[in-house]
Formats: structure tokens, C-alpha cells, sequence
């Protein structure tokens, strides 16, 4: 689809994966050493205007930035021999986004859909066993 054919409404799932990517945006700036703009990032992503894009995207990231070492540290409690930061940038990505969704953002949406979503992303981005590990990790985790 071209830019100009860029339909005015993102379904949730479209908007998962912007959040997904902007927040993947964001950990590949850091690596390189580049300070990351998350406006510009997400208006890129979103192409229009930091101030028109959605909610759920701009929350996500600035979320996942603000909370990191506190979300970094829960799941790193139920990894036994693992490092967080060893997992590959899209998984932490899409734990991220699964952990600021369901602690921050909305409050009130069930634990399964959010596993569900991580592991669809996992799925589509991710190496083929990589969906065994995140939906693991976030029943472990995503506990209120």
C-alpha cells in the first residue's frame, strides 16, 4: 500500500506492532550510541504528526523507557539462565510492550490476550521457537 493510500484508522494489531517497532527503534539507537527521539520515531513509524499519532504507540515506548530497568529486573527474575539482554532487540521489544500494556497502559485487559499478542508477534519477527520462550516468560510475569 502507498503512503498516499494509507488508510485514517490502524487496527489494534497494526498499532501493536508500531508499538513493537518503535520500541525496537529505540534499543538499535541506543546499541549504535545514537540518542534516540522518540517523537520522531514514532512520527516516522506512524507517518504524520507526533501530536495525531496514536495514543497506544506514544504511550508504549515512553513507558518502556520510563519503567525499563524496573520491567528488565521482573522478568530477569524468572530467567534462570538466561539474560535479559541477551535475548534478541525484537523479543525484549515485544516483552516490553507486553509488560508496559498490561501493568500500564490498560490495567484492565486480560493476561491471555497480551500473551496471545506477544506470542503472534514472535511469531511474525521472530526466530520459529522464539513464540515458546515469550509466552512462557510473560505467564510468569504478568501477574497482578
Amino acid at each position: 500500500m502507498k503512503p498516499s493510500e494509507k488508510p485514517e484508522y490502524l487496527s489494534r494489531n497494526e498499532l501493536q506492532e508500531y508499538a513493537m517497532t518503535a520500541i525496537y527503534d529505540t534499543f538499535l539507537y541506543r546499541k549504535l550510541g545514537i540518542p534516540a527521539d522518540v517523537e520522531d520515531i514514532v512520527s516516522s513509524l506512524l507517518e504524520t504528526d507526533y501530536a495525531d499519532c496514536d495514543y497506544f504507540v506514544k504511550a508504549a515506548v515512553i513507558l518502556s523507557l520510563k519503567h525499563e530497568e524496573e520491567i528488565i529486573a521482573k522478568f530477569q527474575e524468572h530467567m534462570k539462565n538466561w539474560l535479559f539482554s541477551r535475548r534478541n532487540r525484537l523479543e525484549q521489544a515485544i516483552l516490553m510492550l507486553s509488560y508496559v500494556h498490561y501493568f500500564y497502559i490498560d490495567p484492565n485487559v486480560d493476561k491471555a490476550i497480551v500473551i496471545n499478542i506477544g506470542v503472534k508477534l514472535s511469531k511474525k519477527y521472530c526466530s520459529p521457537n522464539d513464540f515458546k520462550f515469550v509466552n512462557a516468560i510473560l505467564d510468569k510475569v504478568l501477574n497482578r
